[in-house]
């Protein structure tokens, strides 16, 4: 019998200045004064369904231009701060030393490190010399999901260890104060910074991380994504991703259950990406779920925003965390990011 990977602690971190929305909403149309449609777009603010985000670097900080290596750096250093903390509390609650990690996997699609972020955390962390590294950059808001699912993979691999899982995403440096065009503004209303981690090993009493699976859609390169440009990384995103998931998730999902023996009213708990209002209203349609039902998703995008990768797993903290005087025994854990690609996780609490 396989060894079966298990969810044994789970911890979120957000940086030090916390962005009230009409704050972020008045400084935009001041920095954006003239832009074409500026009203008519900033109404996106008040329907964000969001109250407050944080920040890597103060609200002032966006006043001045910022090249993109200013940008990197300033990334390279708050990622470094904020994984240290959020790593520190996953081993905490896990109550397990540093020395017995086998392999840690980092997700970040919001900078650039070469050597990669999980590199630049063995000294502060005291990993073991051997420790298997996974850095994976790319899935944007799928990275919660499809990372968790790889490092569950890495810890099946190696069963007397614990593999530590990272995610990381500091979107609020890629506002381009120069740049007003529609998907800019759009990313500054709804784009946040945080981390979050997991600990995976075999053994215990976690939930088990009992499949994994992804779906690409065919011709949906340009669905979502990045333009790296001079002064950082301009968004890319359709406004076609709502109609997508409410018409095509459910199928997908349904076939990823089908294929583990499960189906749609087998999953107790469900955990998605709050990419925004109208995805995790999609979402309740996508699962035929009444509308409201996931009032997790819209608390984490209320109090933190979209923090791409990140996201997700704040939403599982708090699912797990109400749940835990409630008997369940399967939750899907779904995200979607750069691809097209949904990537799905389910937990079992059998």
């Amino acid at each position: 019998m396989l060894p079966i990977p298990r969810l044994a602690a789970l911890a979120t971190a957000v940086p030090a200045y916390a962005l009230d929305q009409e704050a972020i909403a008045g400084r935009v149309s001041r920095l954006f004064a003239g832009a074409p449609q500026l009203d008519r777009l900033l109404s996106v603010f008040a329907n964000s369904g969001i109250r407050r985000r944080y920040s890597a670097v103060p609200i002032d900080w966006f006043d001045q231009p910022h090249r993109w290596p200013d940008r990197n750096r300033c990334y390279l250093d708050s990622a470094v701060e904020l994984l240290d903390t959020v790593a520190g509390r996953v081993l905490d609650r896990a109550g397990v030393p540093s020395t017995e990690i086998g392999g840690i996997v980092v997700v970040s699609t919001t900078g650039i490190a070469t050597p990669s972020l999980d590199a630049l955390l063995i000294e502060r962390l005291r990993l073991p010399r051997n420790v298997q590294r996974l850095p994976i950059f790319g899935l944007g808001c799928a990275g919660g999901a499809v990372g968790l699912a790889r490092a569950a993979t890495m810890a099946a691999a190696m069963p007397a260890k614990a593999v530590l899982f990272l995610v990381v995403e500091l979107c609020s440096l890629s506002f381009r104060r120069d740049n007003p065009s529609k998907s800019d503004i759009v990313a500054s209303a709804l784009f946040g910074d945080g981390a979050a981690g997991a600990l995976l090993c075999c053994g215990g009493d976690g939930p088990a991380v009992a499949a994994a699976g992804e779906h690409t859609w065919p011709d949906s390169l340009s669905v979502m994504g990045w333009d790296v440009v001079e002064d950082g990384l301009k968004p890319i995103f359709s406004r076609d991703i709502p109609r997508l998931v409410a018409a095509e998730l459910g199928p997908v999902a349904r076939d990823f259950l089908r294929r583990n023996g499960l189906v749609l009213a087998d999953i107790d708990r469900f955990a998605c990406h709050p990419g925004g209002p109208k995805v995790i209203d999609a979402c309740e349609e996508a699962y035929l779920l009444p509308p409201g039902t996931l009032d997790a998703e819209r608390t984490v995008l209320r109090d933190f925003g979209n923090m791409s990768a990140a996201s997700v797993l704040f939403v599982l903290d708090r699912l797990l965390a109400s749940a835990k005087e409630e008997r369940w025994r399967h939750a899907l854990i779904t995200a979607l990011g750069p691809g097209f690609t949904a990537g799905f996780v389910l937990l079992s609490n059998a």
